[in-house]
């Protein structure tokens, strides 16, 4: 798991199983009162293992250029999550 401070949000990237299939997210917490909102991330796929998920969240949260006043992330134009070749 990684984080990332904002000035209203703490944003933690994670894995959680869903099936047979682990599934990567970003929780996005209010710094005053409020409940987490989370993002799946990387969702035109699913992981066998929870660390290739978990590595996968932490890259997003890690490309993540910001947070929308209501803590939606914002990512580059075009961003999958993926190295893959156009």
């Amino acid at each position: 798991m990684a984080e990332r401070a904002f000035d209203n949000y703490l944003v933690r990237s994670g894995a959680t199983l869903e099936g047979s299939r682990y599934t990567a997210y970003l929780a996005v917490s209010p710094r005053g009162h409020g409940f987490p909102m989370y993002f799946a991330i990387c969702e035109n796929r699913s992981f066998r293992a929870s660390d290739l998920a978990e590595a996968a969240a932490a890259k997003s949260l890690a490309d993540m250029l910001g947070l929308e006043p209501d803590g939606t992330p914002i990512f580059p134009e075009g961003y999958t999550g993926f190295d893959d070749e156009p």
